[in-house]
């Protein structure tokens, strides 16, 4: 029981990640039907950058304190991100928005690769660890140990997430938003800024990415100028499992993607115990002395899930859980 509530936690929180970075891939596809694969490689550029800006501000001043710290990383990182995304958007997305599908989605794949290489060009192919300025008091919740920074990361996601439904719901940019998505033409027709409008969607969509970057790189340790690719195929999974194009479906979808990767990483090694599911072998059983705990899938395997996932979804429920809106064209 100790193990399943701590996996639980676990899972909340990778998948409170999840949902933030898959409400880009979402905002972006429901709005231009574009899957921006580049989205990755700007949270992993949020990450690097408040990295660079805490490790500044520790030699500058190594006496603030560790959240203050953070928050100023944080602060520089998002304009950053907005920034890189609003170029992405109007030098390699605009000029092809009437082109056939498939050159924005060679063009996503080609920026996804050169932001990858300018960050191995800026930090280098180490590892960046994140220095240790957060609190680390623990508590015990139902068995499982949850720490301050894993309920930080829940509170601040589900904060980010409703902020998010208001604008989208409750404001004039969110209105244009939701016009833009339903048709372009008819939106221009009504006075919609669309250049606007999708501009301020990829602006949108990187400040979120950028504080989960920040997130991913606290809650692990550690950032890369790899660790957006995996992590974005993550994200866009979660999106594709709740229903790509709807807000609601890619948050749910992120939740559930942590919950079955946390999961899954947590029993595949008893489910696939060959000690005690092939015990009729007498190599396994000599083995098994040495080694009781002879697995064929170790915790390694986590990341197989969420394509597990993925492609279960395509095959047996392609829009998803809330399903896809599709708007009405004339």
């Amino acid at each position: 029981m100790d193990i399943f509530t701590q996996q639980l936690v676990n899972g909340l929180v990778l998948g409170s990640i999840y949902a933030l970075v898959a409400l880009g891939y979402t905002m972006v596809y429901g709005i231009l039907e574009l899957i921006n694969f580049a989205h990755g490689e700007v949270t992993m550029i949020g990450a690097m950058v408040a990295l660079s800006v805490i490790g500044v501000l520790l030699g500058a001043a190594p006496d603030l304190p560790g959240v203050m710290v953070v928050l100023a990383g944080i602060l520089v990182a998002i304009p950053a991100c907005m920034a890189l995304a609003f170029a992405i958007e109007k030098i390699a997305y605009r000029p092809l928005r009437r082109a056939p599908r498939l050159a924005p989605l060679i063009t996503a794949i080609g920026v996804s690769i050169i932001l990858q290489n300018l960050a191995m060009l800026i930090w280098g192919r180490q590892y960046v660890a994140f220095p240790p300025l957060l609190p680390t008091t623990r508590f015990e919740f139902l068995g499982a140990h949850v720490s301050l920074l894993q309920i930080a990361i829940v509170v601040l996601a589900l904060a980010i997430m409703a902020g998010l439904w208001l604008l989208v719901e409750k404001t004039r940019l969110g209105r244009a938003m939701r016009a833009t998505a339903q048709s372009r033409e008819v939106a221009e027709l009504m006075g919609v800024n669309v250049d606007q409008v999708i501009s301020a969607t990829f602006i949108i969509g990187a400040a979120i990415a950028a504080i989960a970057g920040v997130m991913v790189s606290a809650y692990y340790g550690l950032a890369h100028y790899y660790m957006g690719f995996m992590l974005g195929l993550k994200a866009f999974s979660a999106a594709v499992l709740g229903g790509i194009g709807n807000l609601a479906g890619a948050m749910l979808g992120g939740v559930l993607l942590g919950l079955i990767e946390a999961l899954g990483a947590g029993y595949v090694g008893d489910l696939t115990n060959l000690c005690q599911i092939a015990s009729w072998s007498d190599a396994i059983a000599r083995r098994c002395v040495d080694d009781p705990n002879l697995t064929l899938f170790g915790s390694n395997y986590q990341d197989v899930f969420a394509f597990l996932v993925l492609i279960a979804v395509l095959v047996f429920r392609p829009s998803g859980l809330l399903g896809e809106r599709v708007s009405d064209r004339a």
